[in-house]
């Protein structure tokens, strides 16, 4: 079997990855609790006691808005406002009994003034009580893995079984985020609602200042309670990268955001592997020829934190030989690139060229017989 290899560099598959990223100091956070994640990952970047337990207080309503919103996808339907749904104390978006507005209205009076008296209308309107949505809160918690979350009130508001962590908000964040109404809400500075009772509609500004403090800033969501202090979980994206920042218990958490981005993005860039000079030949069985030539491709586009190229690992999987007929295009094996066994990318090796069935001469006899048979 005639094999060649073309185009082969020592090392060619590193010299896709993006510019190296600059050492950088850890940020100093007033957060109690804090962590900075990768959202496509999940991975963590930065962190401050993420796991302990805490109030979160309104930022409890991306999990309220996000239920809201999954239901809204079914039927966007209007909410008559009843006297119990506002019957609640702290922030609003000034809701009145009788009036009339979307679900998907709703969350965006939660998301964008964290208002309470939308919270507790859409749980009512959702779900028939707001003790019955928050069971549906604990179980899409449980849902999504989120092991050291409780739910007590839609809103937010404090209570002794309404707690969360750092990192559980990071990933409940990260799974609303793909929600595109969620995503679309919380990314705008200021947000239009409108009334069918009475006829007329209102603009909202959204209370997280980091929109305009942070270029890059996506979302999320702010909150406070006496008990909780400040809280704010946030969203922010550059070449490609989106990084997801959470703190509870901070008196200065824009400036702990702020920090904890500036440091992530020194610290994770996008690695574009490349494998068109990947060039070898395959044997093929039945074919019209013995060999097949085939090249590697280019694959998606990931993310590495600082120091972690030098452990990627790469593996070519490539079968000895393949079975005729083929055509151009046809995927022939794969290069799998991998982070400490975690799979991050795979990018198909295809053939270059069509190979028919070979043509077999027939022998005499078979030209007998095959005579004899017609």
């Amino acid at each position: 079997m005639k094999r060649w290899i073309c185009c082969f560099l020592a090392g060619c598959w590193l010299l896709a990855a993006s510019a190296p990223v600059s050492a950088a100091k850890e940020p100093h956070v007033s957060a109690r609790s804090a962590i900075l994640i990768e959202a496509d990952t999940g991975r963590v970047v930065f962190s401050v006691n993420p796991d302990e337990p805490l109030a979160m207080a309104s930022t409890t309503k991306i999990m309220t808005a996000l239920l809201t919103l999954e239901e809204a996808e079914k039927e966007n339907r209007e909410v008559e406002i009843t006297k119990e749904m506002i019957l609640v104390e702290g922030s609003s978006m000034g809701l009145k009994e009788g009036n009339k507005l979307t679900l998907k209205d709703l969350a965006a009076g939660m998301l964008v003034v964290s208002g309470n008296d939308a919270a507790n209308a859409a749980a009512i309107a959702v779900s028939g009580s707001l003790d019955a949505f928050v069971e549906r809160m604990n179980a899409k918690a449980r849902e999504l893995g989120l092991t050291h979350t409780s739910f007590e009130t839609p809103s937010g508001l404090d209570g002794e079984a309404h707690f969360s962590t750092a990192r559980d908000m990071a990933s409940l964040a990260a799974y609303a985020l793909q929600n595109p109404d969620f995503a679309s809400i919380v990314s705008q500075p200021t947000y239009r609602v409108t009334y069918s009772v009475p006829e007329q509609s209102y603009v909202l500004t959204n209370h997280n200042k980091l929109l305009k403090l942070y270029e890059g800033c996506i979302g999320v969501k702010t909150g406070f309670t006496k008990k909780a202090g400040r809280c704010l979980v946030s969203a922010a994206e550059k070449n490609g990268v989106r990084l997801i920042a959470v703190t509870l218990n901070a008196p200065d958490d824009w400036n702990d955001h702020i920090a904890m981005y500036e440091y992530g993005f020194s610290q994770i860039s996008m690695f574009q592997p490349k494998e068109t000079k990947y060039c070898t030949e395959v044997s093929v069985v039945g074919g019209e020829r013995n060999t097949v030539r085939v090249n590697g491709g280019t694959g998606e586009a990931f993310s590495l934190l600082s120091g972690e190229e030098d452990a990627l690992e790469r593996r070519v999987e490539l079968p000895r030989f393949l079975y005729a007929p083929l055509q151009t295009g046809d995927v022939a094996g794969e290069i799998i690139y991998s982070l400490q066994g975690k799979e991050m990318a795979r990018i198909p090796i295809l053939v270059q060229e069509n190979v028919s069935f070979q043509k077999v001469s027939k022998t005499f006899w078979e030209k007998v017989w095959e005579t004899i048979w017609k």
